[in-house]
């Protein structure tokens, strides 16, 4: 696999993206951009990345806090997200710069991205989806948080948009899978939800073993999601 460091920004401040793909790859292709966990772009993404880029797609994993900051500190990582959680409104416009900066990939296909995101990233990805973003054609969410942004009016959803949650997750619990499930219906979106029973939150991250605090990996649950991701993919690429 090629990898690079692809350095891109939003306004001045710098971000610090990987770009993986095969090498010969046919281009143009595809671009599936990787949205990070609260932890930031680290080596797990990375590894994302490049299981994504070996289906045959250019994939990017992005840089969402800027200046590749990273932790695994509760505190340091809560500090990282909340920003974003707390203004959608940043969160969109650091999401538009990203979007941007993949179509600027030498041999991307601008018009066929899509977008997922683990954890916080889920939510990112959604987001890209209620924003509308140019040649965003698809987004997924693995175990993401579902609140909606707030932000004015939300016209129609055009891409399409796929779920894939833990029912047990305690950040996002029955109540507001079912407010998001009519969100989506009241923005004509194209939407599916996997929802796996006896499941929580944060299952496809293998250092996730705390389960009474509602965060356990579950390999089994990993990779039916990832299988899942892959057919979504080629649906969503298909010419």
């Amino acid at each position: 696999m090629q990898q690079e460091i692809y350095k891109y920004s939003h306004g001045d401040l710098p971000c610090e993206g990987l770009i993986v793909r095969k090498p010969n790859l046919i281009l143009p292709a595809p671009v599936v951009v990787i949205c990070h966990h609260w932890n930031g772009r680290d080596a797990l993404m990375d590894s994302h990345a490049e299981r994504i880029a070996q289906l045959g797609y250019i994939s990017l994993a992005a840089d969402i806090y800027g200046q590749h900051q990273t932790s695994t500190d509760r505190e340091r990582c809560a500090a990282l997200m909340n920003p974003f959680v707390e203004d959608r409104a940043l969160l969109r416009e650091r999401l538009r710069a990203t979007i941007a900066a993949a179509q600027r990939i030498p041999g991307a296909d601008g018009k066929r991205i899509v977008v997922i995101g683990f954890c916080f990233g889920g939510l990112c990805a959604l987001d890209a989806a209620r924003a509308c973003l140019p040649g965003v054609v698809g987004v997924a969410s693995f175990h993401g948080l579902l609140n909606p942004p707030k932000i004015g009016n939300q016209i129609s959803i055009t891409a399409k948009v796929l779920v894939l949650h833990g029912y047990e997750d305690p950040m996002a619990n029955p109540d507001s899978l079912t407010a998001f499930k009519n969100e989506m219906t009241a923005a004509n979106a194209h939407w599916e939800v996997d929802a796996y029973g006896n499941t929580v939150h944060a299952f496809t991250n293998p250092s996730a073993q705390d389960r009474a605090a509602g965060m356990a990996f579950d390999a089994t649950i990993s990779n039916r999601s990832f299988s899942r991701l892959e057919s979504f993919l080629s649906e969503c690429f298909a010419r």
